[in-house]
């Protein structure tokens, strides 16, 4: 995922652990947790990222998602699409949630398992959305292994 973020983030090794899945209290928000390892500590910790549905559907209005997505599968046989239109929905929520970890990674953060709440840095988020646009449908179109205008040539 976005991979010019900033000094601050670089200092970090992030992994994707586990998700989305939907969270057990609230059923309109989706959490991705990472593992996240500084250079300088002894072990990594746990970073859960929460996203509501709201903050998700208003992401793919600001970078068109729906509409790149479309374009991208439509080569694709029919059948094809809505298991890869699925998948995409996922891929796109882990390139949301590791959005917001790179935001607060920016900031620095302290070696302990956290969560980041649907509601921390929301403003902050749909700007650092808005500038890596292309590094998220790049990342769902990679992950899917098509181009990103178009299925992959095989």
């Amino acid at each position: 995922m976005p991979a010019d973020t900033g000094a601050e983030s670089n200092l970090y090794r992030v992994t994707l652990f586990f998700g989305p899945e939907q969270t057990e209290k609230d059923t309109g928000t989706s959490t991705c947790v990472f593992n996240v390892k500084k250079r300088s500590w002894k072990g990594g910790i746990q970073v859960a990222v929460d996203m509501t549905d709201r903050q998700i559907e208003a992401c793919r209005a600001v970078t068109d998602f729906d509409q790149w997505l479309t374009k991208a599968l439509a080569e694709l046989p029919m059948e094809d699409r809505s298991s890869m239109t699925a998948r995409a929905g996922e891929l796109f929520v882990q390139a949301l949630c590791r959005c917001k970890l790179e935001r607060l990674l920016q900031e620095g953060l302290s070696q302990e398992n956290q969560r980041i709440a649907s509601g921390s840095l929301t403003g902050e988020v749909f700007e650092f959305v808005r500038e890596h646009v292309e590094s998220i449908k790049s990342y769902v179109a990679d992950e899917l292994d098509i181009a990103p205008s178009g299925p992959a040539c095989s």
